[in-house]
């Protein structure tokens, strides 16, 4: 490779003073900027370094030698305060203490004018062992190129260089990423740091180098798209940097970036960090995807010995592909598409693909999440009830969501999504106790509020506020109150009722309410309750906005949340309460039973057998059909039908159970209305239930075996194991039977083990009503004696403690 040549006015001689005039005058240039200033100032020092070693050859009279430029300055990016490293390479022909002299008419001009060198004299030999022993030495020449004197010395030496990185790449990769993770973890997430350093911090300078390694071993290479522009944003907040600073420095402090932003021509300081998050952005998630690939092929690799001595002629396994979801299957440790997915004739795929890889803890194939964008349609407005689903699904999966949703951005399928997204996408946060941007910040509380799911009856409503808390950012004014406006407006696209947009308006505009009240007022002043309550309204509300308060504080960083605050809270939250009890009625019974459940109940009693009934629903938007089962009364009913249905790939998206006693007619039937959607493929015939559901009553199939079976078969991956059940004694709400209610992460077989656990106490279901909202599940069941009386208050939490340890 040869010098840089670059078509410019400057030139400089061979004294430190002709080149340092000639380079102020090139970074004084406004015209001059960017790649053009960088390839400028990398050939007037080029043409500098040539006119020293020239002289200096001819002074020692050496021969056999050349100045190679290494790291940066070998691909010709210097930055107005960059080092410059310098091998001077030769033969080892030439007398030592001639290539001493040499090297010294090298490297004091350079030391006299004041900047930093980086040098080393060594033959081709020396530089290729030296880098065999030390990998950052090896890095940096592999983006060598000759400056001055013999290039054919240094064409060897990249050629062996070049075999040596591509070669030993089983080895210099791992080590690679490990160098890379561990400056990480020193220097943090650039994307995320109000002074970030540009070079070292994950997403900045170093990593894109280190793709440009993962590049050149031709073991795989990074995604290309945006990676060089924002590689090139980067380099140029820092050139503007080390003008601002006269400093070589590549951390961007708060003070200096209201100055860098104005010579990059932007607005602020604001606009300046979030152009260099973006690009950090874009640098991380394609190390993410590219260091992805190097394990995958160095898995392959490993494996292909021992496959081809087992498989013999027959070449390589194939992978196998797990179902995750309808379109969505595991291969190779990804969540890709299924071979039959079609991303233009099903506007959920995208959303149902996402929930599906954050359930299992799995990262998602870049070539699937590109085709989605590329291949998808837009929703209809309002969404589907399952894109809803899917989405609350995505969000409450806990970290794994975090990966997931980030590859979904990075490739615009989330602001096609939540377009309101795109004011808040990579907006820095000035507080200081704030550790994320505002999108990264909601969806860390999303994260911790996915672990509060058992405290609330609504865990959607929960989630969703978790996402939307914080979206009035990048508006005038409070965000608070800007926030409650497209919150409205998003809850209402997203397809939820009216009663619920309300909830997550308020819950919104009132997200501060507890927090601030709690450290700022004094909560012995009935006023203050008084005026929280009229702010929440209900008692479900301020149980979802407490526990939205401590997910946004914990998602805010160490110093928003405390044992003491979280006390102060919930003194807070009992004093509301108690007052908003007073007012607010208790659950009522359930609801009459409809002519169809009543045609039901009396076939089943004619006939002495379950009778099903299976039919869409009327709504055009609604997940799954209804199936209503009669079934005379009997032992075992619930996790019977329960259990079937998971035996049949049926997920149960809401149930009703109850116990109907029908006018002069002998014993009661129980009828149980449920809404299921098949997890995969079409719906079962309501036969082959009926079938089943009668070998299940009559003992002749083993459900928890068959249960057991198949979980063996398709083992589910989770990337964090869910908060664990909770099932609770709800007091004052039925005078005929006791009430339990389960909040559970949705399973297969969940109403099952429900089921068999009541069962096993001999109690009576007299009704169950369960809903299903995305991964979580809130099920009331009220339950009797065999008798027909509600349970004793010890019972009744001995009962619910087995039910809990029956479902963990």
């Amino acid at each position: 490779m040869t010098s840089v040549e670059e078509n410019t006015d400057h030139t400089a001689d061979s004294g430190p003073s002709g080149y340092a005039a000639a380079r102020l005058r090139l970074l004084q240039e406004e015209s001059r900027s960017g790649p053009s200033r960088r390839s400028a100032l990398a050939g007037l020092t080029d043409q500098w370094l040539n006119a020293l070693f020239t002289a200096a050859v001819r002074e020692t009279g050496v021969r056999g030698a050349t100045l190679v430029a290494v790291g940066g300055y070998g691909r010709a990016e210097l930055s107005p305060r960059s080092d410059l490293d310098l091998v001077l390479l030769h033969d080892g022909k030439a007398e030592p203490r001639a290539l001493s002299a040499l090297a010294d008419r090298v490297w004091y001009p350079v030391w006299d004018l004041g900047l930093a060198l980086d040098h080393s004299v060594r033959t081709p030999g020396e530089a290729r062992r030296t880098a065999a022993e030390d990998l950052k030495v090896h890095l940096g020449l592999l983006d060598a190129r000759t400056v001055a004197g013999d290039a054919g010395l240094l064409a060897g030496l990249r050629t062996s260089v070049l075999a040596d990185w591509r070669n030993q790449a089983a080895e210099r990769l791992p080590e690679l990423h490990s160098l890379c993770r561990e400056r990480a973890d020193r220097a943090g997430e650039l994307r995320f740091l109000l002074e970030p350093d540009l070079k070292e911090a994950r997403g900045g300078l170093r990593d894109a180098t280190a793709l440009r390694a993962v590049a050149a071993s031709w073991l795989a290479d990074a995604p290309r798209e945006g990676l060089a522009e924002a590689r090139r944003r980067l380099l140029d907040a820092r050139d503007a940097l080390h003008l601002v600073t006269g400093r070589a420095t590549d951390r961007l402090s708060l003070q200096e970036q209201d100055q860098v932003a104005a010579q990059l021509g932007l607005l602020d300081a604001d606009a300046l960090l979030r152009e260099v998050y973006e690009a950090a952005r874009v640098i991380a998630y394609a190390g993410d995807v590219t260091w992805r690939e190097v394990g995958r092929v160095l898995r392959a690799r490993a494996a292909r010995p021992r496959l081809r001595g087992l498989l013999g002629s027959r070449g390589d396994r194939v992978p196998a592909r797990a179902p995750l979801a309808e379109g969505v299957v595991e291969s190779d440790g990804e969540a890709v598409l299924a071979l039959a997915a079609r991303p233009d004739r099903d506007p959920v795929l995208a959303l149902r693909f996402g929930a599906a890889a954050a359930q299992a803890g799995l990262p998602v194939s870049l070539h699937a999440v590109r085709r989605l964008a590329a291949q998808g349609k837009p929703l209809p407005v309002p969404w589907p009830a399952e894109a809803r689903e899917q989405l609350l699904t995505l969000l409450g999966a806990g970290e794994p969501t975090v990966a997931v949703w980030e590859a979904l951005e990075a490739e615009g399928l989330i602001t096609r999504l939540l377009p309101d997204w795109e004011r808040v996408r990579c907006r820095p946060q000035r507080n200081p106790v704030h550790t994320w941007t505002v999108d990264r910040h909601l969806i860390e509380t999303a994260v911790r509020a996915s672990a509060l799911t058992r405290r609330v009856g609504r865990p959607d409503l929960l989630l969703m506020a978790a996402l939307l808390h914080d979206i009035g950012k990048g508006w005038p004014g409070d965000h608070s109150v800007a926030g409650e406006t497209i919150a409205r407006d998003v809850a209402a696209r997203v397809g939820f009722d009216p009663h619920d947009v309300a909830v997550l308006g308020a819950l919104v505009r009132h997200h501060l309410l507890l927090i601030d009240t709690a450290t700022r007022r004094d909560l012995d002043d009935p006023a203050t309750v008084r005026a929280v309550a009229e702010a929440v309204g209900s008692v479900g509300t301020l149980e979802i906005l407490h526990a939205l308060t401590e997910a946004d504080a914990l998602a805010t960083g160490p110093a928003a949340w405390s044992t003491w605050r979280g006390s102060l809270v919930a003194d807070l939250v009992a004093r509301v309460a108690a007052v908003l009890r007073g007012t607010t009625p208790a659950a009522g019974e359930p609801e009459i039973p409809t002519t169809e459940q009543e045609r039901l109940a009396v076939e089943a009693l004619r006939t002495g057998e379950p009778v099903l009934a299976l039919q869409a629903r009327q709504e055009e938007d609604a997940v799954g059909v209804d199936l209503v089962v009669a079934v005379p009364d009997q032992p075992g009913v619930l996790p019977a039908v329960a259990g079937v249905l998971a035996l049949h790939r049926l997920t149960v998206r809401a149930a009703d159970l109850r116990s109907m006693e029908l006018p002069d007619r002998l014993g009661e039937v129980l009828v149980l209305s449920w809404r299921v959607a098949a997890e995969y493929g079409a719906l079962p015939q309501a036969a082959q239930l009926r079938t089943d559901l009668v070998r299940a009553l009559d003992g002749s199939l083993d459900v928890p075996a068959k249960l057991a079976d198949r979980e063996a078969a398709y083992p589910r991956r989770r990337g964090v194991v869910p908060p664990p059940p909770r099932v609770t004694v709800v007091p004052d709400v039925s005078a005929l039977a006791t009430v339990l209610e389960v909040r559970a992460p949705d399973a297969v077989g969940l109403l099952h083990r429900i089921g068999r656990a009541l069962e096993s106490r001999g109690v009576r279901v007299r009704s169950a009503h369960v809903s299903t909202l995305g991964a979580n599940a809130v099920d009331t069941l009220y339950v009797t004696t065999p008798e027909g009386k509600p349970l004793d208050p010890a019972e009744a939490v001995s009962l619910a403690g087995l039910v809990a340890a029956a479902l963990s």
